[in-house]
């Protein structure tokens, strides 16, 4: 138990405030390994407190072998690697010329810290033509932060300044001089975000709400979507602004690995099933001290609002309260192996729905949570992904501003239980929404009284039609979507045909998108 516990309650928060006392009497306990040998017990873990950001603390450098490099003749600053980014271990920022002119006196333009800089038409031509001062772009990575997962050059898409290179001992050096010289950099001025730009939201430092050093997998779709609330959220209503509820899940473990907590905001964690009701009476309480602006969002996968805490959510629903669900949908119980839940697709192998001879996966149809959230009264309904980065900031930015109950169901790809590559979490969520796997889209109470007028299938490609075919003559069907993940590949035989099971879950998925057609008046 160590050699001392300290119980007096008035010192420990006093340190809890300062802050320092933590980091010195845990933090490096467990940075320099020696923390389950001496480390005295504390009331910080017997209380379950986690002080904010100390996830900027921990240390992924020895994680992977690759790390991304940037070309930045090639960059053209859209930001879409540092908002993919799950880790918080892309960043950016822009620079006035005369400052990044300074710099290049001081360091010579062969410094690596200055090659990581990219003169852009968004940033720095376009600023130039309306009679401003140009901007230069900087994009580093965080060394500590990067797990090297790679998504960033898979956002990164056909501009190609990104890829992905080996680690060795000339070349981190460079990396963290770069990080070092962007710490010491102002933030960017206002002028150069544009508002219509959602895309720009993450080059304030305000909204890295979540600062990485989190334990969730390479390349985890929850970790994007929470970091996208979150500056979505923080942008509009500042850093002090909200706080979270969040049911158990792998939000909850890879977000509190004690000592680290990769939040800048207050979250709880209540029981898996009970995370609506606990907001219910924080919301009440908020309210109840003026507080009735500040922002209350409801974490939670699809198993703690699909099903154990379905009753609670349609509970807080008909409260209509100002209350704010985002939903990690992978289809699964990710955090306990890959156990099947109401939102798991047909037909895909998962544990309690094993592949064998009799019963070939899941043979339950998908919950549709968007549908039964419409049919609770003046509910705003939005379902989207980190891949549609528009549609997603434009959800939750109009979820915050309903006065009332919202929920934003967002598909989060899950590595090792959907069967894909690190790198693979956006193209994945994207082409979701392309088989219909996944449709696009908001019901908003505000647009008028029948559900014509309040759903909107923007966004989704080909929307009259029944699937989306490509230029090139592909028919991009459900099957085509699961070709391309290993939660369904018992499915095809020797020669790539598809099972009738497969088939069967292919036609729910078209009956689905057709009743999303008739309900927003396109069919």
């Amino acid at each position: 138990m160590g050699d001392k516990i300290n119980t007096n309650l008035g010192d420990f928060l006093d340190s809890f405030v300062d802050g320092q006392a933590f980091e010195d009497h845990v933090m490096r306990a467990y940075e320099d390994g020696s923390a389950d040998r001496q480390l005295p017990a504390d009331l910080f873990a017997a209380l379950s407190w986690i002080p904010v950001e100390t996830g900027k603390l921990r240390d992924f450098s020895t994680i992977a072998p690759d790390i991304p490099q940037l070309d930045a003749g090639k960059c053209v600053g859209c930001m879409e690697c540092v908002i993919e980014c799950p880790d918080t271990a892309i960043i950016a920022k822009v620079l006035p010329q005369a400052e990044y002119d300074k710099l290049v006196e001081k360091r010579g333009r062969d410094d690596y810290a200055i090659r990581q800089f990219a003169e852009t038409s968004k940033f720095h031509k376009i600023p130039q033509k309306k009679g401003n001062e140009p901007g230069m772009f900087m994009l580093v990575t965080d060394l500590n932060k990067c797990k090297g997962c790679g998504e960033c050059v898979t956002a990164c898409g056909s501009h190609g300044a990104l890829t992905m290179i080996a680690k060795t001992p000339g070349n981190l050096p460079d990396y963290e001089a770069a990080m070092k010289l962007y710490s010491r950099l102002p933030d960017t001025p206002d002028h150069y975000i544009q508002e219509k730009v959602l895309s720009d939201m993450m080059l304030k430092q305000s909204t890295h709400l979540y600062v990485g050093g989190a334990a969730s997998c390479m390349g985890c779709g929850e970790a994007t979507a929470i970091r996208m609330m979150l500056a979505a959220t923080g942008y509009a209503y500042g850093e002090q602004g909200m706080g979270i509820v969040a049911a158990t899940g792998c939000n909850t473990v890879f977000g509190s690995t004690y000592p680290h907590n990769p939040y800048r905001v207050p979250w709880t964690n209540p029981l898996f099933e009970n995370a609506p009701a606990v907001a219910m009476g924080i919301r009440t309480k908020w309210n109840a001290d003026g507080m009735h602006d500040k922002r209350l969002w409801v974490l939670g996968g699809d198993g703690a609002m699909l099903d154990i805490g379905f009753q609670s959510l349609s509970r807080m629903l008909m409260s209509g309260m100002d209350i704010k669900v985002l939903v990690l949908d992978t289809q699964v119980y990710s955090n306990t192996g890959g156990q099947t839940s109401t939102a798991t697709f047909t037909a895909q192998e998962a544990k309690m729905s094993a592949f064998g001879k009799a019963i070939h996966g899941k043979t339950e149809q998908r919950k549709e949570l968007s549908y039964i959230a419409m049919m609770h009264p003046d509910v705003y309904v939005a379902q989207t992904t980190c891949a549609h980065i528009n549609h997603f900031y434009r959800a939750v930015m109009d979820a915050n501003s309903y006065p009332g109950p919202a929920i934003v169901n967002v598909y989060a790809p899950c590595q090792p239980e959907h069967g894909i590559a690190d790198d693979m979490s956006m193209h994945q969520a994207k082409h979701a929404v392309d088989s219909r796997a996944f449709p696009l889209l908001v019901h908003d109470p505000r647009k008028g009284e029948t559900l014509k007028e309040r759903i909107d299938l923007k966004g989704n490609p080909a929307q009259r039609d029944d699937w989306y075919t490509t230029p090139k003559g592909e028919t991009i069907d459900f099957v085509h979507f699961s070709r391309s993940e290993g939660r369904f590949a018992k499915h095809f035989d020797a020669d790539g045909n598809a099972s009738e099971d497969l088939l069967r879950a292919q036609e729910g998925r078209l009956k689905n998108w057709r009743l999303l057609q008739e309900l927003a008046g396109i069919k």
